[in-house]
């Protein structure tokens, strides 16, 4: 299936797709459908990843979606109770990539994919759980255009704090790999979600964050104190929903509504 002349041309007008071309997409994947709790689902591969979309049972106005940029399924109250107000849910398996350069390649041919292939809305909310949040902030950073919103759960945004704090870690080996440094360039590296805020608090991406006070993985006093300390100081919109006493896990809310509320009032769709 070709992309219709007619909405390429609208999209590339409207500045959505940034620089996307119909080549880029190259030919329809195979899609492999099921359902997901009560939902269409569709598995595919774009640039050999394994990706999914889940489709809602009734589509809102302007086909919105949700990208789980890790940890698709886990703790998905969220993304569910957004499938029933009519979004979609997408997710692309970028497994130890922690969110640098070569996966934000990867989300920019996924997104591609996304949006002219299902038609999915041109702005996107990015759902960063954990690790995960590396990944949604810096796509944010490199595409500001086409980010609605973020909602960030316990996430990483300093790889210096996860997996930095444990230098013998393998996940710390795979992560300096990823971005191509090493413990002596490790003192020049300014790509961390922490030293991106500007460009995305003034594009006016709004942005929610639940987290554990008593996070012992990635510590909230070393990422997301600092991040909404700096977004608001950089004119941004931010809301912080802390739960007392909770380390890293459970993510999340049990009742979800702050978050799909928060998402539906300040997401530019």
């Amino acid at each position: 299936m070709k992309l219709p002349r007619l909405l390429f041309l609208l999209l590339s007008c409207a500045g959505g797709v940034e620089g996307v071309h119909a080549a880029n997409v190259g030919p329809a994947p195979t899609l492999q459908r099921s359902q997901w709790n009560g939902f269409e689902r569709v598995d595919f591969t774009v640039s050999d990843r394994p990706c999914l979309v889940v489709f809602p049972n009734q589509t809102a106005p302007g086909k919105p979606w949700i990208w789980r940029t890790e940890f698709f399924g886990h703790e998905p109250q969220a993304d569910l109770a957004l499938l029933a107000r009519g979004w979609h849910v997408a997710y692309m398996d970028a497994k130890n990539l922690y969110g640098s350069p070569k996966a934000m390649k990867l989300f920019g041919d996924f997104y591609a994919h996304v949006v002219i292939r299902f038609g999915l809305a041109q702005r996107v909310v990015l759902e960063g759980f954990s690790r995960g949040g590396l990944y949604a902030f810096n796509f944010a950073a490199a595409h500001p255009a086409r980010v609605a919103a973020l909602y960030l759960d316990a996430p990483v945004l300093d790889i210096r704090s996860w997996p930095g704090r444990k230098r013998d870690s393998k996940e710390w080996t795979e992560c300096l790999e990823a971005y191509g440094l090493t413990e002596e360039s490790l003192v020049q590296f300014r790509g961390n979600p922490l030293d991106r805020i500007v460009t995305v608090a003034r594009a006016g991406v709004p942005v929610i964050a639940v987290c554990g006070d008593a996070d012992q993985v990635v510590p909230f006093a070393e990422n997301t104190a600092i991040f909404e300390k700096k977004y608001r100081e950089a004119g941004g919109t931010i809301e912080v929903i802390l739960k007392p006493g909770v380390d890293h896990h459970p993510h999340s809310l049990k009742d979800p509504a702050p978050i799909v509320d928060f998402l539906i009032k300040h997401a530019k769709i």
